[in-house]
């Protein structure tokens, strides 16, 4: 079936066709959105505005009811019976015959002082220890610049009173009057119920007292101190998430009259403000849709009669990039795209031979380096193997020093074996694990004395500090023994390079989780140039033999064990690397104790 080309004319058409319908669509979704974020500011100012009205209420209605207890203070202060009480002098009986005073005020806060500013009586509506009540009164109302108390978990606002024998300027001063109310939910409901915001106080980074339901307790007061936080003295109007619902919040600091951090915050509901912009994205959208449709219907269009030869060559471009050889190219389509494929189809061949040719000299390079790192450590064991095999040959060797070379030539093929196995690490995966229950204080014995028997960690004092806390864990013993080795026969070499004192001291610490071994040398530190790359493979340097691969392996190690291998540090004279891995067991309620040193060097 043929498809039957459009002329210039016709594709010059679609074109301005289509790029009309862009601009269209364009424009439409623009001036939605322009009038959806107008929209969205005016509200916002209409509701911070609302909030800013309810913190006014809240003056108001402070400034009001702080006059009346003034007045109120001062009616009592005139009463003849309280001021003989006063001149009394005795707290008991003060403190008794209060109660009557307290009672015909009717406030929620009342309290006597003496002239000394002595609280001799407190009682308050909902107070249940009135020595701390005391205490309290008694820290605020020598400052007269306070005018807020928060005791037991409740904030009140009060007035000081003083109380004279004879006139205020003449007169004897016998104490003073202390009443005051509690800013409870039903007087913060009154300074929202006009905006119809709720309201909460915050005093010590606590929530005292709020007009929201108790559920939303538990994320109220993070929420509330990070207003405070975040914005100095009585800041912009913010929003927040309480719950599943937004708010936004304006805050009065009162600081000032409570002689601590204590601040109002308003905080007004924008579930209306969020359902109105939630119809209008839904209307962009569905306009947006509309447009896009069209637009689409016609891209499709202009794709199936010019591009499409395009978007099969670069579906082929793709498909090379994401390593398929065999995709077919387009072999139809405009002069230009017949040309481009070709071209393409010619590029791909050169750069597959090529890469192939890369791929085998790398993969014979890869092969000459580790042979040439490995070959040093098998003639060492071997040779090891080879030496003490002719001493067992002579018939007059002791039996102590048989056993001994025996020894010597076990470990040595150990080693060959551990070393073989260790070049396996680099390319199994955690799934090879054989988890058992050991510790890592034992596994670390052996590593050091296999370390011993390594000609690089001649003239080099190990030291194993002793441990009384609890290394268990599930691992890999040879494995973790490799990693443990590996660390320590490079801390050996760097500390033979020390031209003072040549010490690698070994230490565990363990908490509920981990099970740490860090290992300290004395060497010269690590070439700065190589810190960042040290665990990557076959990186080394100033070392004469080595595999390249023992940091390599046991950060592999580490990682298989849901741990790491860190350089913690590294400077002249003291490198710290530390093998971190999970312990993988119920948590334990022992607690690491000091470590003593034991030198297990000859």
């Amino acid at each position: 079936m043929s498809i039957v080309k459009p002329g210039p004319g016709i594709r010059t058409r679609v074109l301005f066709l289509l790029c009309l319908m862009g601009i269209i669509a364009g424009a439409t979704a623009t001036s939605l959105y322009l009038i959806r974020s107008q929209l969205r500011r005016q509200v916002y100012a209409n509701l911070q505005m609302d909030l800013y009205h309810s913190v006014e209420t809240f003056q108001d209605l402070e400034a009001s009811r702080r006059a009346a207890l003034e007045r109120e203070n001062a009616l009592m202060a005139a009463l003849p019976s309280l001021k003989a009480l006063m001149t009394s002098n005795d707290a008991r009986t003060i403190a008794d015959d209060a109660v009557d005073f307290w009672k015909t005020s009717g406030n929620d806060l009342f309290s006597l002082a003496d002239a000394n500013r002595h609280v001799e009586a407190a009682f308050t509506s909902s107070a249940n220890d009135t020595e701390a009540l005391r205490r309290d009164l008694q820290a605020v109302i020598a400052d007269p610049a306070r005018h807020y108390l928060l005791s037991g978990g409740q904030l009140y606002e009060y007035s000081v009173h003083p109380l004279y024998f004879g006139s205020a300027t003449t007169g004897t001063l016998l104490g003073y009057v202390i009443s005051g109310y509690a800013i409870d939910s039903a007087f913060l409901r009154e300074v929202g119920r006009g905006a119809g915001a709720e309201a909460a106080f915050l005093a010590k980074a606590l929530v005292t007292v709020s007009t929201l339901p108790p559920d939303a307790q538990p994320v109220l007061q993070p929420s509330l101190q990070q207003i405070v936080d975040s914005r100095p003295g009585d800041g912009p109007a913010t929003t927040i998430m309480i719950g599943r619902e937004r708010y936004l919040t304006a805050d009065k600091d009162l600081s000032e009259g409570a002689g601590q951090p204590l601040h109002l915050v308003v905080l007004k509901s924008l579930n209306a403000a969020d359902r109105a912009e939630r119809q209008i994205n839904l209307l962009v959208l569905w306009i947006s849709l509309l447009a896009m449709g069209a637009g689409a219907g016609l891209t499709l269009l202009l794709a199936r009669m010019v591009t499409q030869p395009l978007e099969l060559l670069a579906a082929g471009v793709r498909a090379f990039g994401e390593g398929d050889r065999q995709h077919l190219l387009p072999q139809d389509g405009t002069r230009e795209v017949r040309y481009l494929s070709r071209e393409f189809a010619h590029m791909r061949d050169e750069i597959l031979k090529t890469h192939l040719a890369l791929l085998e000299s790398e993969r014979l390079a890869t092969i000459g380096r580790m042979a040439s790192s490995v070959s040093h450590d098998l003639r060492h064991y071997l040779a090891a193997v080879y030496a003490n095999a002719e001493f067992l040959s002579s018939p007059t060797l002791p039996s102590s020093e048989r056993a001994e070379l025996f020894e010597e030539i076990r470990l040595a093929v150990n080693g060959t074996t551990d070393m073989l196995d260790s070049l396996l690490i680099f390319s199994r995966t955690g799934s090879a694990l054989q988890r058992v229950l050991a510790t890592l204080a034992s596994i670390a014995e052996r590593a050091v004395a296999m370390v011993r028997t390594h000609p690089d960690a001649e003239r080099v004092r190990v030291i194993l500090e002793e441990l009384d806390f609890d290394t268990s864990a599930a691992v890999d013993t040879k494995q973790i023994e490799r990693a443990v080795y590996n660390l320590l026969l490079n801390a050996c070499q760097s500390a033979r390079e020390s031209q003072g004192m040549r010490e690698v001291r070994v230490s565990l610490q363990a908490d509920v989780s981990h099970v740490s071994v860090t290992i300290v040398d004395t060497g010269p530190g690590v070439a700065e140039g190589i810190r960042e790359s040290i665990f990557d493979p076959f990186v080394s340097q100033g070392k004469q033999r080595g595999t390249g691969l023992g940091l390599t392996l046991a950060a592999s190690v580490a990682r298989e064990h849901d741990g790491e291998v860190q350089l913690v540090s590294s400077r002249p004279g003291e490198t710290v690397f530390c093998l971190r891995v999970a312990r993988s067991l119920p948590p334990t309620t022992g607690k690491p104790n000091r470590a003593k040193g034991r030198v297990l060097t000859p």
